[in-house]
């Protein structure tokens, strides 16, 4: 008699303390998701008065799909736990993969346009020019594998992501996340261990990028 008193109090006490507990939860949750999506938003509107026509229209875009990926993500999610009913929640998957794409390509389209930019102007500097000849001058060995204009490439490039960490964190990171959604939308199809690795190293390189905020690509 005594265990059955004290389940009925513990039910009383405790139950509706989870019921609070969950319902905190989906409230914080739904909060957090609208708020990412008015930060891609917010983001949008920002890249739009970029003066670099390229990066305007890159990070506008880039920025803009995130949004719809975030009221995919977002509707399905509520579709989920029961707020909206009837939802075609293949469809709406199939969308938020196919903006999530999208917005990794136009991002890495500016890794890809900053990288240059960055080869272009280390290749304008006379001291790394002459830093490359010796480089060529003192490896003729490498003439006889390597096409010598790839090692005058591959030189140049990795001088000028050396001087530019931040690119290159989020070129890895871009790349990383295209695993999913790709094999989401039947694109390339890959396993549960690669995509598990892919996240893995995303992530790291967010946690990274927090804790030191000059490691994070701007604008």
């Amino acid at each position: 008699m005594y265990w059955t008193l004290a389940y009925m109090l513990s039910s009383f006490i405790v139950l509706p303390w989870r019921v609070h507990y969950c319902s905190l939860s989906l409230l914080s949750l739904s909060v957090l998701r609208l708020g990412n999506a008015i930060n891609s938003i917010e983001a949008a509107k920002r890249a739009v008065r970029l003066s670099d026509r390229v990066l305007c229209l890159c990070l506008t875009a880039a920025n803009i799909y995130r949004a719809l990926y975030f009221l995919c993500d977002n509707t399905l999610w509520a579709g989920n736990v029961g707020l909206i009913r009837g939802i075609d929640k293949e469809r709406w998957s199939f969308n938020a993969s196919l903006y999530y794409l999208l917005s990794l390509i136009t991002s890495l389209t500016r890794d890809v346009y900053v990288i240059w930019q960055l080869m272009a102007q280390r290749a304008r500097d006379k001291c790394f020019r002459q830093k490359m000849e010796t480089h060529l001058n003192e490896s003729p060995e490498v003439a006889d594998v390597i096409i010598p204009q790839l090692d005058a490439f591959l030189f140049l490039l990795l001088h000028s992501l050396k001087s530019q960490p931040s690119v290159i964190l989020d070129t890895i990171k871009n790349i990383c996340d295209l695993s999913l959604p790709l094999d989401k939308l039947g694109i390339y199809k890959t396993n549960a261990g690669v995509i598990a690795f892919c996240g893995l190293v995303s992530s790291l390189i967010g946690i990274v990028t927090l804790i030191q905020p000059k490691l994070k690509i701007k604008p």
